[in-house]
């Protein structure tokens, strides 16, 4: 695998992880603040820190459909998930959570007409089927409601995955990502003001400290991440690595939130990890034939070409006449029987300054094959010939002004 892929899949992963996250300090934070003015301070403190990171490249990415996009696919998406969250269990949200990649493949198929090998096909119902095991175990608080309003989300959130792999074309993906998250700020903030009333101080540090984690390791870094690898891998690739979300999701309701796990829940992680590298399949063999058709082997070896087809750029030795045959190892110089010394570039020089008519007084000047009628072009510039016509010196200059 070439580095390129490396660090493709190592953003994947990383992205997948942190946003495991997400759920679990939503929920923290939800006790103080109402969704929106979450989202609000989530993206506003993200957008803070990457834009002076990207300030060379703003210029070309901040256009009206890069910071509606981040409207729509990170305000209103996040916006929702929260309100959903507040009224579901941290289980329930992983396991919708999970239907993410099936989602992605599906509209990226009929968007875009790009549809999934089977094997990734494959790799999706496995992770699903993965999450479910994971997340069997259903905490309290769970309701109908919360759920719609998160499967509403995730769906605002597939589409935005399969939009953002063309939005992302020829652009910087750190650059975009900041300029998004501004576009995300500015629209969940009249909402918020509106319908939302202003959060009280808290009493305790904890759901600073959430917050403070959901901006920077729940929110900047991820979607950097995943942004810079869905540059360079198809929707449906990208989307695979989203069920690692659930997978994480469920292991910290289980240790934070007092989850019950079991044999199931193992055999969950072991599904979604096993679906995530059949989804992956599909880039790893583009890989290694890019890595074929690298440098590395530029030509193919003469085996695998037909004999038949092979042709000789040097003629043999054979087809040329004995004759003419010279020993390379021979200086013809001092061969016996040969008299030739090659001349001096000096006496060269000398020699052919003598032969040519042109450098003597008053010779005639030799006629031009490649003149029209034979004959040669009068001279107009340089020192000795000046302007004048007919050749000859240029008068000295004291001469002409007497």
């Amino acid at each position: 695998m070439s580095i390129n892929r490396r660090r493709t899949f190592a953003a994947l992963v990383s992205a997948g992880l942190l946003w495991g996250t997400t759920v679990p300090l939503s929920k923290l934070a939800l006790h103080w603040m109402p969704p929106g003015w979450l989202t609000f301070v989530r993206f506003t403190v993200a957008a803070g820190l990457l834009l002076p990171a990207a300030r060379h490249q703003l210029r070309a990415v901040l256009r009206p459909a890069v910071l509606a996009s981040g409207a729509l696919g990170y305000g209103a998406t996040v916006l929702v998930q929260n309100a959903g969250i507040t009224r579901t269990s941290v289980t329930h949200a992983a396991l919708l959570i999970g239907a993410v990649p099936v989602m992605v493949a599906i509209i990226a198929a009929v968007w875009h007409r790009t549809v999934a090998r089977p094997v990734a096909w494959a790799g999706f119902a496995l992770s699903l089927a993965g999450v479910g095991l994971v997340t069997g175990g259903h905490g309290g608080g769970a309701s109908t409601a919360g759920d719609a309003l998160v499967l509403v989300s995730l769906l605002f959130s597939a589409t935005f995955t399969v939009v953002q792999t063309r939005l992302l074309a020829g652009r910087d993906p750190v650059a975009t990502t900041a300029v998004q998250f501004l576009g995300a700020a500015l629209a969940v903030l009249p909402f918020a003001a509106v319908t939302e009333p202003w959060p009280a101080v808290p009493v305790a540090p904890g759901p600073l400290l959430a917050i403070g984690a959901l901006a920077a390791g729940g929110t900047l870094l991820p979607f950097a991440l995943f942004a810079y690898a869905q540059s360079r891998v198809p929707a449906e690739v990208a989307g695979a690595f989203l069920n690692i979300e659930p997978f994480v999701g469920a292991v910290a309701g289980v240790v934070f939130f007092g989850n019950p796990a079991g044999l199931g829940q193992l055999a969950g992680g072991v599904a979604v990890l096993g679906g995530i590298a059949l989804s992956a399949l599909p880039l790893l063999a583009r890989g290694r034939a890019a890595t074929a058709g690298s440098g590395r082997d530029p030509v193919p070896a003469a085996a695998e070409v037909p004999a038949a087809e092979l042709v000789d750029p040097v003629p043999a030795a054979a087809e040329v006449p004995a004759a003419e045959l010279v020993d390379p190892g021979v200086d013809i110089s001092t061969a016996a029987g040969s008299s030739w010394q090659p001349p001096s570039c000096r006496a060269q020089r000398r020699e052919d300054h003598r032969d040519r008519p042109e450098r003597r007084q008053g010779g005639a000047r030799p006629a031009r094959r490649d003149h029209p009628g034979g004959l040669s072009p009068p001279r107009t510039m340089g020192r000795r010939h000046g302007n004048r016509r007919g050749g000859g010196p240029v008068p000295h200059r004291r001469r002409l002004n007497r």
